[in-house]
């Protein structure tokens, strides 16, 4: 690509974080940016809505220590210091009954497995990260790894319903690097960080870090059309407005580029179009506390959800007046029943099966109850997708992408699209001349 001589425009498609943090450090290094979302919120999956006086997530979130990148730009905007760390713990749900599930004594009476199976299950997880160096986890299911380490049972009492509720049919095909690098990014670390303000508070930060550079964030303004060849690129917008730039920066799921690319631009696209799952996920507001764990996978128990992540556990009840939050979802094809259903029907169900687990959560405990869906948020990579990974630059266009399909082999998370992020945008901020870096405020 031929980089402009001047200061050039560069449009970033999508406002969630992975278009927030590219639009952020182009705006830093003195680019002239417009950020466009097609939504009337920035956040993407980070999005929230109003609940009384406050606002509350969509979806559930946490920081790993080990998200660098994530941790570099919160420091960048002045809110590095205001995660909240948490040592939290896990459990889990088999056939009805409730476990613990965070020490050697927990694995000793989890009785859904045999007494062999838990000793089995101890020493593989231990030695899991070591067992797969050295080993092309791209090329290898993730079945086919964990059969042969863990043995039959444990494979299919505990590993196929939990693949299979991330990935849908075909989570036994997925390479087992995707495990690998998710072990590594967790690292067996029970602390988890949450941000005072919750995660609206870093969207707020983010975008007042990009006007205050100078760029321009606009929401409820979705692309029609996009024309990308050579050196330029004409964006149609709603109305029939057009704008012009040097480079054009999308973060938005191949499949939805695909709708708003123009016939000659289409053409020149990646061919891999990735299946991805979409999520269902319903937010309780509770009187009452309902677990200790943050984190606990349901299998088999008769739920149409898969797991509960108690966020007050990590984020403490005084962010949302009080309340216990707690979020069930499950991970399913946006053309399932389940998506198409009706969320006042999702809520009352989802209801009636969380008191079925915890039967002393009476009705009276349950303030409130919102469902929320996302069309494009897992991945289902393929075996030896590290070879078929779409390009980031287009062909003979100015047109860079920066999506989920490119994250691979990390874990699709806030940190890898950050990462992902610099390293897109570091193609283009590699010919300006001058940066325009502003002080984090603080």
């Amino acid at each position: 690509m031929t980089q402009s001589t001047t200061t050039p425009h560069v449009v970033v498609i999508g406002g969630g974080i992975c278009g927030l943090a590219a639009a952020h450090r182009l705006a830093r290094r003195g680019a002239e940016v417009t950020l466009l979302e097609a939504g009337d919120q920035l956040g993407g999956l980070g999005t929230f809505f109003p609940h009384g006086d406050r606002w509350v997530e969509r979806f559930y979130h946490c920081i790993m220590p080990s998200d660098a990148s994530l941790l570099a730009l919160l420091d960048e905007v002045g809110l590095k210091d205001s995660v909240r760390w948490q040592d939290t713990t896990m459990g889990m749900v088999v056939d009805g009954r409730r476990y613990p599930f965070n020490s050697a004594v927990d694995l000793l009476r989890f009785t859904p497995l045999r007494l062999h199976d838990r000793v089995r299950f101890g020493v593989v997880s231990l030695l899991l990260r070591r067992l797969g160096r050295g080993r092309d986890l791209d090329e290898l299911r993730t079945e086919d790894w964990l059969r042969s380490l863990y043995g039959d049972v444990v494979w299919e009492r505990l590993f196929a319903p939990m693949f299979g509720s991330k990935f849908g049919p075909s989570f036994g095909d997925v390479p087992a690097l995707y495990l690998w690098q998710r072990l590594g990014r967790e690292r067996n670390v029970a602390e988890r960080g949450y941000p005072a303000g919750g995660y609206k508070a870093v969207i707020d930060a983010m975008r007042a870090a990009i006007e205050r550079a100078g760029g321009t964030v606009r929401t409820s303004t979705p692309v029609r059309r996009l024309h990308s060849m050579g050196d330029s690129s004409i964006l149609t917008l709603n109305g029939g407005e057009v704008l012009g730039a040097d480079h054009v920066v999308s973060t938005v799921p191949l499949p939805l580029l695909r709708r708003i690319a123009d016939e000659a631009l289409a053409a020149r696209l990646p061919r891999t179009d990735l299946p991805y799952q979409g999520v269902v996920t319903a937010v309780f507001f509770l009187r009452r506390r309902l677990t200790e764990h943050y984190w606990t996978p349901v299998l088999r128990s008769g739920t149409e959800f898969d797991g509960v992540v108690a966020m007050s556990e990590l984020a403490g009840t005084e962010a949302n007046g009080g309340h216990h939050l707690v979020y069930v979802m499950r991970y399913t094809d946006r053309d399932s029943q389940l998506y198409i259903d009706d969320e006042a029907g999702i809520a009352a169900r989802w209801t009636a099966q969380l008191r079925g687990l915890y039967p002393e959560l009476g009705a009276e405990d349950i303030e409130d109850v919102r469902v929320f869906k996302a069309p494009f948020v897992e991945p289902v990579y393929p075996l030896g997708y590290l070879s078929r990974r779409p390009v980031v630059a287009v062909e003979d266009t100015n047109l860079l992408l920066a999506t989920t399909a490119h994250v691979y082999p990390e874990v699709t998370s806030w940190n890898s699209s950050v990462a992902l992020a610099n390293d897109v945008t570091g193609r283009i901020t590699a010919g300006l001349d001058q940066p325009a870096v502003t002080e984090p405020v603080r």
